[in-house]
């Protein structure tokens, strides 16, 4: 089965990617072959061995979602073997003959469909993110270029069709209010930024990068849009990243985020000290 081509994150980011071992004893992600799209389970995922961050765009000042939760609706579904959040940008290249014909419906409706995560293992999420297509161009040969940004997340109740394309029905999932009332969301969003800060200056010495101050990471965003800008950092972990996405506590995404990258410090302090060491092995491996 085709998938869409990738297409590289606009050069506009304000960060560079960096690759990160999290856990070197922790199993690798599967190689993604084919995928069962007539599957639509869930499955709780572990992380990934593998850590990238990079920016997402995230210009909105916090996200709105003006759906009703409790709405029931039919989407056209994309599975890839990426997970999408909301407010981030995501380039795609559509040339399969089934989700050609859906950029033509879309391109005549509203623009929107709903990207879920999907793997030879686990098969198909049952929680994904609207991708609305914010620029596209139509090439000659009936291929398009899209780039869509992440809207509200979905939970798909069940399928509706599945040819030319998947669509299914879904419900709209927002985060819940936190139980504890003495908890300082940005405080804890803080103290995230910081850990990511720590990262990436220790990714970016350990690549040989030039050693900067790295500027404001946050940019003003409230607790709930920054854990999803979080999340959308660790691209080489989507199964890490699918289980953000359907945490329904800001906290708790902020804590597990927060948990997993003072991990990946651990491990870069760990490889530092290393090179500062032997400096001549780090460099020859």
């Amino acid at each position: 089965m085709a998938f869409t081509q990738l297409i590289p994150s606009p050069s506009s980011s304000s960060l560079n990617p960096i690759t990160l071992s999290l856990n070197p004893k922790s199993p690798t992600s599967p190689p993604q072959q084919h995928f069962n799209l007539d599957i639509l389970r869930h499955r709780r995922r572990r992380p990934n061995s593998t850590l990238r961050c990079s920016a997402s765009s995230f210009s909105e000042k916090h996200h709105t979602n003006s759906s009703n939760s409790d709405d029931v609706v039919e989407l056209p579904l994309f599975p890839l073997p990426l997970v999408l959040f909301p407010g981030a940008i995501l380039p795609l290249q559509i040339f399969e003959f089934r989700y050609r014909i859906m950029m033509h419906t879309l391109l005549h409706t509203d623009l929107r469909f709903g990207i879920i995560y999907t793997d030879a293992v686990s098969g198909t999420a049952e929680v994904g993110c609207v991708g609305e297509v914010i620029k596209h161009e139509r090439l000659v040969d009936d291929r398009f270029f899209l780039i869509c940004k992440g809207q509200e997340r979905f939970r798909v109740n069940g399928v509706v069709r599945t040819k030319p394309y998947l669509v299914a029905q879904v419900t709209w999932l927002e985060d819940r209010p936190s139980p504890s009332t003495d908890l300082d969301l940005d405080g804890l969003a803080t103290e995230v930024e910081t850990y990511m800060k720590d990262v990436i200056r220790l990714s970016n010495r350990l690549g040989g990068k030039p050693e900067k101050e790295v500027g404001d990471l946050r940019r003003n965003l409230f607790p709930t849009p920054f854990s999803f800008f979080v999340g959308s950092t660790f691209e080489g972990a989507p199964r890490e990243q699918q289980a953000l996405l359907e945490l329904e506590d800001t906290a708790a995404r902020l804590k597990r985020e927060k948990e997993t990258l003072k991990n990946t410090l651990n491990y870069l302090t760990a490889a530092s000290a290393v090179k500062d060491v032997f400096p001549s092995s780090s460099n020859s491996s």
